[in-house]
């Protein structure tokens, strides 16, 4: 019976009027669904926050609009601004209910983000078809946004070699059950594509898949960004923050670059997968979180074991399915529908035909080590197809770039993709950016796309790099 009450639909009634929260309360209730109430707009705020807290949330919201202390537009904005940035397909439906007078209001509140909104006196059908049209327009909303990221070409595993077939077997496989996943492969062969094809897959796929980069982040933030914290629980925490755990609640946690991690953060993370709850810094109340963890890295773990830079007992409870991404290396059989695919995306977003490629420039790349992988590949592609004059990309073309050292062959993102001289800049601000930009992309190029090595022949710290590729558009 606990599972089933578990399973019910939440709405929560807010109304200063206690005979129609009750009867609202009582119909609700009589449907099946679990009913929350509150008085008023600042009622009901407190009680999403300490739901929210305990990892649950309404899927709908039935609120009055005139309403002492905080009226039902003002609710309605709060609800609105607080899903904004972190899930907006995942915010309860909110439906309006107005007097006589209050028609114009509520139609200006469907405006700003309302579902619906049902004049007084109320009436028991109307009520329900309202609600029940809402909520089943949230869910398509959530299933519309996981269909086009899934028929999206970005998020594609591409290739028929035997070794992508058989990596595409098993993501199919691992993607239905709930097991923890961990993805190894050099740089550049896609592990953040093989763990969205796990989400997409996946019956959460309707929910959100939340991205940490563990290298990215300061080791003095990483708790933070995880679990989340308190407001004033350390010097700049100027309001309450919530951590990537409980953004991807009921979704999927993509944990990159895991090996980066630092070695206290790994403490709490294997006790978050262990126990299903987190503590945000500065709190002392725990709260349940329903995740899928899937874990990333280019590094021997095992070795970091050894090592002891690498918690043992969280690598045996995130290696329980390892999958291995093959590099393009041994995979070569791949290379023109790999190709081919790129082409069709850059020309897509740039809003052109795509452009073909000669044999001979086929040719050229087969023989090609590309230690940065598809990434690589993919960055040549997007450099030939700015050089390129005509229709179809030359050998000619791809061997200007090769030439030209492994900065533009190498790097992870392409800088100044318009071709453009840093010393053709307007101003000095422009020249100071364009020549950073240069000068990081020679050296990801140097060292083959691999950052953790760029970072420590440069002497900065990765999390101080990450910022200049994001900046620049290098990654």
């Amino acid at each position: 019976m606990a599972a089933a009450a578990e399973e019910k639909t939440v709405v929560l009634v807010v109304d200063d009027d206690g005979d129609i929260r009750m009867a609202l309360e009582m119909m609700l209730q009589y449907e099946g669904f679990e009913v929350w109430t509150a008085r008023d707009g600042q009622e009901a705020l407190a009680r999403l926050e300490r739901e929210l807290d305990a990892g649950r949330r309404p899927a709908a919201v039935l609120t009055d609009v005139k309403m002492p202390k905080l009226d039902g537009l003002g609710l309605l904005e709060r609800i609105v601004q607080r899903a904004e940035g972190s899930d907006p397909a995942g915010r309860p439906a909110v439906i309006m209910i107005s007097g006589h007078g209050d028609v114009a209001t509520a139609v200006d509140a469907v405006r700003r983000g309302a579902a619906d909104f049902i004049e007084k006196p109320l009436d028991q059908n109307r009520v329900l078809v309202s609600l029940r049209h809402a909520l089943r327009a949230r869910r398509l909303e959530r299933e519309n946004v996981a269909l086009r990221e899934a028929l999206s070409g970005r998020w594609q595993l591409v290739g028929e070699s035997a070794p992508m077939r058989a990596l595409k077997e098993q993501v199919t496989r691992v993607a239905s059950s709930e097991i923890a996943v961990l993805i190894t492969g050099e740089n550049g062969t896609g592990k953040e594509v093989v763990a969205r094809q796990i989400h997409l897959q996946s019956p959460r796929a309707a929910s959100a898949f939340v991205t940490v980069n563990c290298a990215a982040i300061p080791a003095e933030l990483i708790e933070s960004e995880l679990f989340g914290h308190e407001k004033g629980s350390f010097t700049g925490a100027s309001e309450r923050r919530v951590g990537h755990f409980e953004l991807a609640h009921k979704g999927t946690l993509f944990l990159d670059e895991i090996g980066d991690m630092p070695l206290a953060a790994q403490a709490k993370v294997l006790r978050a997968l262990e126990t299903h709850e987190i503590a945000r810094v500065g709190g002392s109340r725990s709260i349940p979180v329903d995740i899928r963890v899937v874990a990333a890295t280019n590094a021997d773990l095992a070795q970091a074991v050894e090592e002891k830079t690498f918690r043992m007992d969280l690598f045996y409870r995130l290696n329980v399915l390892p999958l291995r991404v093959p590099p393009l290396r041994e995979r070569r059989e791949d290379l023109p529908v790999l190709v081919e695919h790129f082409l069709r995306e850059i020309a897509q977003r740039a809003g052109r035909t795509p452009r073909s490629l000669e044999p001979d420039a086929l040719e050229l790349l087969s023989r090609q080590d590309f230690p940065g992988n598809v990434r690589q590949l993919k960055n040549l592609l997007e450099a030939a197809s700015v050089l390129a004059d005509g229709p179809a990309i030359r050998a000619a073309d791809l061997e200007q770039i090769l030439e030209s050292g492994p900065a533009l062959a190498s790097a992870p993102g392409v800088a100044l993709p318009d071709g453009s001289d840093p010393f053709a800049a307007a101003t000095f601000e422009q020249f100071k950016d364009q020549s950073e930009a240069l000068f990081f992309r020679r050296k990801l190029g140097e060292n083959s796309g691999n950052i953790k090595r760029t970072a420590e022949q440069l002497g900065m710290q990765r999390s101080h790099l990450y910022k200049k590729l994001d900046r620049y558009g290098l990654r």
